[in-house]
């Protein structure tokens, strides 16, 4: 998640995301205000060094600010949603419509997707952020506007802040917003935000804020309905989009706003160029390919290697109407299997170790992914947030304290996950297995792997990607090898999501949503706190306090050596705890596409591969020719 810069010398920031360009009094001036820039003020804010963009940048370099902003789009399944039940993005209960945080709700500022960590304004037009980084007031720009024409103020970000602070808002998001102390309405464009600490990261944090009316959920009696009880009524947008209609739980159409009154901020140039978006959702993967290939749909973000290299063919890839494209995926994301540990099955860090073992990635790239797969071997892969080597003496100063109670592993050079190259071999991993399981007291007998009370060894790996069981069972069948007996609980989206939540599960795979520079979310996805949390992202049940005194370091961290010791440290820690078994990654994003559409020729740095297509691809005038439409820095059409 990404930052911007806030301040001179005294920046504090941090997280992923991107928040909107900085106009500065110019901008104000040509939206019809008058306000000016407060001496330490500052119109884009960095986590560490300087914005890349200049005040009177007009675009970001990813963007095309010349795409045209007409024609539809027909999105198939968002990310892995099949169905939906909620309006509501910001709550625990229910599965959110298809990608309607992004598309109607704004933050105070805008991330930017080809810095570490920057932001840009949006809602707000200027931050500035106390020397000492306790506290950062921002403006609010004059022309901000909600859908139902009511002016953005001060008292509509602090009644977001609370809101989403509070217990009727995910656990997600509060710990998200936990660095922030309070809100306070300054006058009625400013606010200030007070901190926990003087974290560098707090103030892009602040700028990540999600601003939505208090009117939203009001009954015509002037009553309100408790928020974490809103789900039909539609949002009163502060993005750019509306709800058009809605087909059952399968479907969705979002129409673009004609008052949106940032579309021509810096930030948001060359975006949300689709007069409708519409959602499609899909149970079955292979309906959802076929819908593309006979030009249903526009887009297929494509997740099996399998169809992607024997599928993407027929008569509309023949005549030029569809291709397909392989694009820079960006950095890897931790992709595993989550082995929860509130079970006491799974509390031996020789049992979860053993389950690592089993898992045969290279047979799985070498039979199934048609070599299109790069192993995991970091929770920060291809980062410089991630550990190789031996650990420096930055990161031993970090592990040090807590050697007597960590892996001997910890301390040597990065560990590398099992496989079965040559000389290795899956018998011979699963006989280390099968070692590792008797040291930790279970032993096959009667049939089974028992504890010393007689009790079976019984694992539920529990999905909801249709098509994903190919990869599952061969796992499955691996560990009842071993005695373990295994099999795969396959369920509907809505209710896995509602099983993840409340932790219900014994191991499940999941993929940590992207950040291309780590902050507080390693306190809701690794922190002890966050384990107790219904729907924190602390699937895994961590509670260890050498990974809570990592995660502090991280978040804390004054400069970017030091955040990038405390993050090799607790990466050295998270993988030799076997936490999670970790899969592999795409390093390209396949997309399927009609040549109908268009996108900018530069890639994002760092991006999720479906809100760019919504956020920045267009479609192209008539007449346009499909050639013109090539893969920009790789080709695979």
């Amino acid at each position: 998640m990404k930052l911007v810069k806030f301040w001179e010398l005294r920046g504090l920031a941090r997280r992923h995301g991107s928040l909107r360009s900085a106009l500065g009094a110019l901008l104000v001036v040509a939206l019809g205000a008058a306000h000016a820039l407060p001496a330490d003020a500052k119109s884009a804010i960095a986590q560490f060094g300087e914005p890349k963009y200049p005040a009177d940048f007009t675009h970001f370099a990813y963007a095309d600010p010349n795409a045209p902003t007409h024609g539809e789009l027909n999105f198939q399944n968002y990310e892995e949603s099949q169905s939906y039940d909620s309006l509501n993005p910001f709550i625990a209960r229910g599965q959110p419509a298809p990608d309607i945080r992004n598309l109607m709700f704004d933050t105070l500022m805008q991330r930017s997707w080809d810095e570490l960590a920057s932001e840009y304004p949006l809602i707000a037009d200027d931050v500035e952020v106390a020397p000492d980084g306790r506290w950062a007031t921002f403006h609010i720009n004059p022309a901000a506007r909600f859908s139902n024409g009511d002016p953005i103020t001060a008292v509509d970000v602090k009644y977001s802040l609370d809101t989403l602070k509070s217990q009727q808002a995910s656990p997600m998001l509060s710990s998200q917003f936990a660095v922030i102390k309070s809100a306070t309405v300054v006058d009625s464009l400013t606010v200030r935000f007070d901190f926990n600490d003087s974290g560098r990261g707090s103030p892009l944090i602040a700028g990540d804020l999600p601003v939505f009316s208090s009117k939203w959920g009001q009954l015509p009696d002037g009553k309100h309905v408790p928020f974490n009880q809103i789900a039909t009524q539609p949002p009163i947008a502060s993005g750019p989009y509306l709800v058009e209609s809605r087909k059952n739980d399968k479907g969705i159409t979002y129409r673009r706003r004609d008052d949106y009154w940032a579309a021509n901020l810096s930030s948001r140039r060359g975006m949300f160029n689709f007069k409708r978006i519409t959602f499609r959702l899909y149970l079955d993967g292979s309906v959802k390919l076929e819908a593309f290939k006979a030009a249903n749909d526009d887009i297929d973000v494509e997740d099996s290697a399998r169809q992607w290299a024997r599928k993407y063919i027929g008569r509309n890839f023949d005549s030029g109407l569809l291709a397909k494209g392989e694009f820079p995926g960006g950095p890897a994301q931790m992709q595993g299997f989550i082995i929860n540990m509130r079970k006491d099955k799974f509390k031996d860090q020789r049992v979860r170790e053993a389950l690592a073992l089993a898992f045969d990635y290279d047979w799985l790239n070498r039979m199934m992914f048609y070599g299109q797969y790069v192993r995991l071997n970091s929770f920060f892969e291809g980062s410089p947030f991630g550990a190789t080597g031996m650990p420096n003496e930055k990161e031993l100063a970090l592990l040090d304290p807590f050697r007597n109670s960590l892996p001997p592993a910890v301390f040597g050079p990065m560990t590398q996950q099992p496989n079965t190259l040559p000389p290795n071999t899956q018998r011979g991993n699963l006989s280390k297995a099968r070692d590792l399981l008797a040291e930790a007291g279970w032993h096959f007998r009667d049939g089974a792997l028992r504890d010393a009370n007689g009790t079976p060894m019984t694992i539920e790996i529990m999905d909801a990607e249709p098509g994903f069981d190919r990869i599952l069972i061969p796992y499955a069948q691996a560990l009842q090898i071993l005695g373990i007996d295994a099999h795969v609980r396959e369920i509907d989206s809505a209710l896995f999501q509602k099983r993840l939540d409340s932790f219900q599960f014994d191991m499940t795979s999941y993929l940590y949503p992207p950040v291309t520079i780590p902050g507080v979310e390693l306190a809701r996805r690794f922190g002890s706190k966050a384990a107790d949390q219904t729907a924190s992202e602390n699937y895994s049940g961590i509670k260890s306090p050498v990974v809570d005194a990592l995660v502090h370091a991280a978040i804390n961290a004054k400069a970017l050596d030091d955040l990038e010791a405390a993050t090799r440290a607790l990466d050295r820690v998270l993988i030799n705890e076997y936490y999670v078994v970790p899969q592999y990654y795409e390093p390209h994003a396949r997309i399927g596409y009609k040549t109908t559409l268009g996108f900018p020729k530069v890639v994002p740095d760092s991006y999720q591969f479906d809100d760019w297509i919504i956020d920045y691809w267009y479609r192209k005038p008539q007449g346009v020719p499909s050639v013109s439409l090539a893969t920009p820095a790789t080709a695979a059409h």
